[in-house]
């Protein structure tokens, strides 16, 4: 199979959809990988480190996307990529097509066999394609919030962690999954005052097992999310519905009701965000403010830690790139449920049911649309 490796465009996007070493194992397998010129340099990776495992270099992405059978990439594709793919072609990446209907209308259009990392999972019903990234967009929540809550930034001016004599933060952190869990750790690190609600009890129970009474942990409802948002400095948004958008959890009024000066991270906000007042922001323009509360709602997060985001991305990818390019896409969605839970359009048909249902579009499920395929 050709791999087609284009380079990325989206606003302050380095990361890379394959490293050389990733490469260099599909080419041992007797694929072909054609990489855009420079798609790694924003990560410090020369073309002649691609060049040196066999892959081939192309001038531009429309030449990436005419003659390849399977584009990797790391974000959804932009409006002038969109144009670029065709029938019958496979894109693997993250897509996040609930919040996004240009996008999915133009996905239908192509034809082309667009399978999102995010809902891959696996054999115990976990994301592995997301968990990289959410690990990385977890501990950068922090990281983000620590430096909008600063007076320069239009925060109060306070130090997550406070010092002798002074009380630290009050951080909220809103789920406790792969996001919430990697926030709240370094945001104890910090000696910041952590707070995480979640639905899920068995979710609660593993992380107070994990943090051992260092953090509350709070059963979420609205009157929790009401009673915690009035002492909030700095809110995390951590919640997520594989495939669909995400669920509005804080209203204009709680942000209107939150102490001036505090913050909110909306590392939901891939899925349309959890809070009422966001919207995507970029790397250029992270933050604004409504209501006197800095938030700070960047699409893609991991892009500013490129390098590491890579290669975690990477490592987690490569074992699915590796089963499509040698089955062909169709003997290797049949052969694992998960990686066909991966598969948002086919064909012009949304096989993806939270998408479908959000746009109130048809649906067929995956697995008919690939049996009906083959008739």
């Amino acid at each position: 199979m050709i791999i087609g490796v284009p380079k990325e465009i989206k606003n302050h996007e380095y990361r890379v959809g394959m490293i050389p070493a990733n490469v260099r194992e599909l080419i041992s397998q007797g694929h072909q990988v054609i990489v855009e010129t420079n798609a790694g340099i924003g990560i410090g990776i020369s073309d002649d480190e691609y060049i040196a495992v066999g892959a081939s270099i192309l001038p531009t992405a429309a030449d990436v996307y005419t003659q390849a059978e399977m584009i990797v990439k790391v974000k959804e594709p932009q409006t002038n990529e969109r144009t670029m793919l065709r029938e019958g072609q496979i894109l693997f990446t993250y897509l996040h097509l609930a919040p996004d209907f240009p996008q999915t209308e133009a996905l239908i259009k192509s034809k082309a066999i667009c399978i999102a990392y995010e809902t891959v999972t696996d054999n115990m019903g976990h994301l592995p394609l997301l968990a990289p990234m959410s690990e990385v967009a977890g501990r950068m929540s922090i990281q983000a919030g620590a430096q909008i809550l600063e007076k320069s930034q239009g925060g109060q001016g306070l130090l997550l962690g406070g010092v002798p004599g002074v009380a630290p933060a009050n951080i909220l952190i809103l789920g406790g999954g792969v996001v919430g869990a990697n926030a709240a750790r370094i945001a104890v690190g910090m000696r910041a005052h952590v707070t995480v609600l979640d639905r899920n009890l068995d979710t609660l129970r593993r992380l107070d097992q994990e943090f051992q009474g260092r953090i509350q942990l709070l059963y979420s409802t609205k009157e929790a999310i009401e009673q915690q948002i009035l002492c909030s400095d700095l809110v995390i948004g951590a919640v997520l519905i594989p495939g669909a958008a995400a669920p509005k959890l804080i209203s204009k009024e709680h942000i209107q009701a939150m102490k001036p000066g505090s913050a909110v991270v909306d590392v939901a906000i891939d899925q349309g965000g959890c809070f009422a007042t966001s919207y995507p922001t970029t790397h250029d323009d992270p933050t604004f403010i409504v209501n006197d509360v800095v938030h700070y709602c960047v699409a893609n997060m991991p892009g500013a830690v490129a390098k590491t985001s890579t290669f975690a991305l990477n490592n987690a990818t490569l074992p699915y790139i590796l089963d499509i390019a040698s089955k062909g896409y169709r003997q290797a969605l049949l052969d694992n449920k998960g990686l066909r839970q991966g598969l948002n359009v086919y064909f012009g048909q949304i096989t993806c049911k939270e998408v479908a249902d959000n746009f109130g579009l048809d649906y067929i499920d995956a697995l008919t649309a690939l049996q009906q395929s083959n008739q």
